[in-house]
């Protein structure tokens, strides 16, 4: 048992501290919108082989955030949801012809940017997205989440600019990051990768995280609706000020 919790990879202490962490990462997302699941890609970057960061941690955040999907599915936007799927196959489909891994430098300036623009640009209107707004949305945050891994900010600035109320906007971007982490488990499936190796522990933190869903989003439920808006665009934005300046120190 214990070797198939680690994974052959792993010492079981650590183990148990990413399934502990997972539960951790899934209640600050439940609570706040966003945030742990880059923390939790922070961590697993520091004790998983690089090889196996990217589709093991997509496969975690895979389960986090269908629980969460599911626990709050009656206030999703189908139309935004719809749109976004369409472009995020797209996006799936482009990544997987992709051999040459994009400098890591250079991914992290533009994702930087993107959130600060989504989050603080001019916003002429509270209409939501258009259609192909959100095709392109989905395609983009898809091919470039192949490479960096988390995605969330991403997503979460686009779903952000419609100006949703926090459910719905937790169900959507939720929703939109399963089905994101979902085909990103089939490219990597495609090119290779095992995932039977890690199964078990994923397994573990996935339930870990579904545990600290239900108890963030039993929180969200009591913090106010303006409260919520400004630490979402807060930690966006620290998010985005950290990849500037990791992608100017890589540079």
């Amino acid at each position: 048992m214990e070797t198939l919790l680690t994974a052959g990879v792993l010492d079981l202490y650590t183990a148990l501290g990413l399934i502990l962490l997972a539960g951790f990462t899934s209640f600050v997302t439940g609570t706040m919108g966003l945030g742990g699941g880059m923390l939790l890609l922070v961590v697993m970057a520091s004790v998983i082989p690089i090889a196996a960061l990217i589709p093991v941690h997509g496969l975690v955040q895979l389960g986090s955030n269908a629980s969460r999907a599911v626990m709050t599915f009656k206030y999703l936007d189908r139309a935004m949801f719809k749109y976004f799927a369409l472009g995020t196959i797209l996006g799936a489909i482009a990544a997987s012809f992709v051999v040459v891994q994009l400098p890591l430098a250079i991914i992290q300036l533009a994702i930087a940017v993107f959130l600060l623009l989504m989050v603080w640009g001019l916003k002429p209107s509270p209409r939501e997205m258009s259609r192909p707004g959100r095709i392109i949305a989905g395609a983009l945050t898809t091919f470039l989440s192949m490479f960096v891994g988390a995605s969330g900010p991403m997503v979460a600035s686009v779903v952000y600019r419609n100006g949703y109320n926090k459910m719905t906007h937790t169900s959507t971007f939720a929703n939109c990051m399963t089905f994101q982490h979902s085909l990103k488990a089939v490219v990597f499936t495609m090119v290779g990768f095992s995932f039977w190796q890690w199964l078990p522990l994923v397994v573990a933190m996935i339930v870990s995280g579904a545990i600290g869903t239900w108890l963030g989003l039993k929180l969200l439920n009591r913090i106010p609706a303006d409260k919520f808006k400004l630490a979402f665009k807060l930690i966006l934005s620290v998010l985005a000020v950290r990849l500037l300046y990791q992608g100017i120190m890589n540079l």
